[in-house]
């Protein structure tokens, strides 16, 4: 049997100053041209498609993704029934239901989207968020206690708890019902509750499994809904009306594009149609929160990763950990202005955080000697638990292998990871629990979190390092940068972006199109903001394109826009509109290049 040959590198780009090979989606032309001819669409389109393996018979679902055709029946996750029927009790009795929620963007959408809801059908409800920095991640005992002294006999622990056993245990005990919804990966045994919602319990056959927390919840509203209706909550003469849970799809979109989940399926339905919301502005606190940032176009999935998200999680990793929850959840116009400038203010303090701890980080890393090794392992004394996730995924860009960032304070060290495609870095953080190395850890296979007793660093980072060795490579993983194509800078047109909007939403496995800008020079560049390159490039035909390229002054590729002196180079990445006091302009944000 004959040896398959290799793709070629695209435009001959073996080894970018990036370090990455490129290659091109292969796009079989009979196929893009049946796409075109039976959906409509520009051959751009076409072959776009037909290179992300969308056949004939799925495009239509792709381009058109709807609820109806793709939101399950919840009924269908183990214990949603039972959930659905004691937080409809608790509803009905008038009883206090906290909602318990994690400090990330899915974590205070769901939270927010818990509260509106009970709110909404005439229940009592409560935010409790943890401190990041007292408390650490998920139910803790003190907490659920607190909250049962204050009142409350029903949690409901959101994207967290599946995990949390002694504390669990303990609100059993007292009498306390909690309702587990949450999405990170489980163990064979389950925390003792009332119901644990998950579609990632070892027994639960669910195909969803790649749902943020925030669509389990929703799931959970659509339940718990239809349990009231079948009551007689909302009967003529009750004075009750029976809410739309798909009013607040706009926070289902923005918990699912900020937690990096796959956009496939129910997720790519749950953002497709929460972006319409969020276009209305009815919630409140998003509506400020987009006039906070500038939003003036039609709000998209970079938006809300890129601009919205990042405010929303900075409460919870630098500031005051509930905020972005009350955010999300208030109806009031003049709280919702307080939170969001407290929330832009903590992102910036955050960002400063982040570069000096990444400074530190990397100095740490490049002063070792020899191989990297399977796994980036980085520890400092005092570094902000707030910013380790991030500084992780810094480091794992440039490194190209997992990587783990790890604040020690005292005895004790937090620390979270971030993993490369192919490497399931949760499981490894979860198996180095279950050998009783670590006190707290899980995640997903791209991320995890752990707390461990500091001086059993070493045994840890030995564990995890054994465990990935043989599946990363000395030079570590570094994959290929995929593009859509080639363009010349004279074909990047706010046209080309309008009909590229199409394929959206864009995020974890429906990449934006991304293309090489081929044989153009920088006549123009600059550092603006924290480390960010602005150039103008010029391609063949004279014509002129703005680009910017974030965070990478100090490497390769920002070195190289800033003095190739005019050589010619190809520069690879998504063309996205530009709106400034009223003009729109087209914009390349550079991920790559290449000299010619």
């Amino acid at each position: 049997m004959d040896t398959p040959l290799p793709p070629e590198d695209f435009l001959g780009v073996s080894r970018s100053l990036s370090g990455r090979r490129w290659s091109v989606a292969g796009a079989d032309d009979r196929t893009a041209l049946a796409l075109c001819q039976r959906l409509g669409v520009p051959d751009l389109v076409g072959r776009i498609l037909a290179g992300r393996g969308i056949g004939i018979e799925e495009a239509e679902g792709f381009l058109n993704p709807t609820l109806r055709d793709l939101l399950p029946d919840p009924s269908h996750l183990l214990d949603m029934d039972r959930a659905a029927e004691r937080l409809a009790a608790a509803v009905m009795a008038g009883e206090t239901v906290a909602v318990f929620g994690d400090y990330d963007v899915d974590g205070a959408t769901s939270t927010a989207l818990m509260v509106r809801f009970i709110e909404a059908v005439g229940g009592r409800a409560r935010i409790y968020v943890p401190d990041r920095l007292l408390e650490g991640y998920g139910p803790n005992t003190a907490a659920l206690l607190h909250l049962r002294d204050e009142g409350a006999s029903v949690v409901v622990t959101v994207d967290c708890g599946v995990s949390a056993f002694a504390p669990l245990e303990a609100a059993a005990r007292q009498g306390l019902d909690v309702v587990v919804v949450d999405h990170h990966k489980a163990e064979t045994l389950l925390p003792e509750a009332v119901a644990v919602v998950n579609p990632n319990r070892l027994d639960d056959a669910s195909p969803h499994g790649h749902m943020a927390a925030v669509g389990v919840v929703f799931l959970v509203t659509v339940a718990v809904n239809r349990v009231l209706r079948e009551a007689g909550w909302f009967a003529l003469g009750s004075g009750r009306t029976q809410p739309d849970p798909l009013q607040w799809l706009d926070l289902v979109a923005l918990g699912t594009v900020c937690d990096m989940v796959p956009l496939k399926g129910v997720n790519r339905a749950l953002v497709t149609q929460g972006l319409k919301v969020l276009a209305r502005r009815g919630n409140v606190g998003l509506k400020v929160l987009g006039e906070v940032v500038g939003l003036q176009e039609r709000p998209d999935a970079w938006h809300l990763g890129f601009l919205m998200g990042p405010r929303v999680n900075a409460g919870g990793r630098v500031g005051r950990a509930d905020l972005g929850a009350r955010l999300l959840s208030t109806a009031d116009p003049t709280e919702a202005e307080a939170l969001a400038r407290a929330l832009d203010g903590f992102n910036g303090e955050r960002q400063e955080i982040e570069a000096a701890v990444l400074l530190e980080a990397m100095e740490q890393v490049e002063g070792r000697s020899g191989d990297q090794g399977a796994l980036v392992f980085v520890v400092g004394d005092g570094w902000h638990p707030g910013v380790l996730g991030i500084v992780a995924g810094r480091l794992k860009e440039r490194y190209n292998r997992p990587t783990c960032v790890v604040g020690v304070d005292g005895a004790v060290a937090k620390g979270s990871g971030r993993s490369v495609p192919g490497i399931d870095l949760g499981m490894a953080v979860l198996a180095a629990r279950q050998a009783g190395l670590i006190e707290h850890g899980g995640g997903h296979a791209m991320a995890a979190g752990f707390t461990v007793e500091t001086r059993r660093l070493a045994d840890f980072r030995a564990f995890l390092t054994a465990r990935l060795a043989a599946q990363v490579p000395p030079e570590g993983v570094v994959p290929p940068l995929c593009l859509d194509g080639a363009l010349d800078a004279g074909a990047a047109s706010t046209d080309l972006v309008e009909i590229m909007r199409g394929l959206g939403p864009f995020g974890s496995g429906n990449p934006e199109p991304r293309f090489a800008i081929a044989n153009v020079r920088v006549v123009r560049a600059d550092v603006v903001g924290m480390g960010h390159v602005r150039c103008v490039l010029v391609g063949a035909s004279g014509r002129r394109l703005k680009a910017i390229a974030f965070r990478c002054a100090d490497s390769d590729l920002g070195q190289a826009l800033l003095t190739c002196g005019g050589r010619a180079m190809h520069v690879a990445g998504t063309l996205r509109l530009d709106t400034w006091q009223g003009r729109t302009d087209i914009q390349l944000i550079v991920e790559d290049a290449a000299l010619c």
